[in-house]
């Protein structure tokens, strides 16, 4: 089944332009200039090195106390 949606002639040529228009350096995408854009993310950095240096320190002392028994 052809789920594409038809477009015509201008539409086609409309977007073949756009696409195939280099980038323009000189000028960067809008969501460059905006102040949310140039924060740092306030995610949560700490979280995986968290969860690895658990993860290392659980597996460590299952180690070390398989070992022992």
């Amino acid at each position: 089944m052809d789920t594409r949606q038809s477009q015509t002639p201008e539409e086609e040529l409309q977007h073949l332009k756009e696409v195939n228009e280099p980038e323009d350096f000189a000028h960067p995408e809008p969501d460059e200039t905006q102040p949310e854009a140039r924060e740092p993310s306030r995610g949560l950095p700490w979280l995986l090195p968290l969860v690895i240096v658990l993860a290392v320190a659980v597996l460590g002392y299952l180690l070390v106390v398989g070992m022992s028994g």
